[in-house]
């Protein structure tokens, strides 16, 4: 169990603040949630060194990077055992384009959300990688007509 002290109104707007921009200056954070400088400093690093900021990293617009299309796939496995899992699991994980894997609870046993440039290109992911993951009986493709919400900030 960890016996760090929980989340103060202090640290969650340090949180808030660096889901919405974590590339902004340490002063300009500490005058946001008004701590010195210093123990703004303070407390980011103990927030990664209790692992609540586990990396940092740049949000790419897809439409930049000609990613537009935005796919839910669902996964049925033929069997339900540990193994199956495990393999399905580490094969997906190297999957090109594939931004989520989820075991789910359901009619299907996993959702992958895949970004590709378009749906000749998810056609060819779809032959050639998809459908040869370890132990897939049935998929289940969902494209995305419209975006309405999509974010990594947590409600912390």
């Amino acid at each position: 169990m960890d016996d760090a002290p929980p989340l103060d109104r202090i640290d969650r707007n340090i949180l808030r603040a660096l889901q919405q921009d974590a590339d902004r200056p340490n002063t300009e954070l500490a005058a946001m949630v008004n701590l010195s400088p210093t123990a703004c400093l303070r407390r980011v690093e103990k927030l990664k060194a209790r692992g609540i900021i586990h990396r940092t990293v740049a949000l790419v617009k897809p439409d930049a990077v000609d990613l537009t299309t935005l796919v839910f796939v669902g996964v049925v496995l033929d069997r339900s055992t540990p193994d199956s899992f495990e393999a399905f699991e580490a094969a997906a994980r190297g999957l090109s384009g594939c931004l989520e894997c989820h075991l789910v609870a359901g009619e299907v046993d996993y959702f992958l959300l895949l970004r590709t440039r378009d749906l000749a290109r998810f056609n060819k992911l779809h032959a050639g990688e998809i459908i040869k993951l370890p132990g897939v009986r049935q998929i289940r493709t969902f494209f995305v007509l419209k975006e309405i919400l999509s974010t990594t900030a947590l409600p912390v």
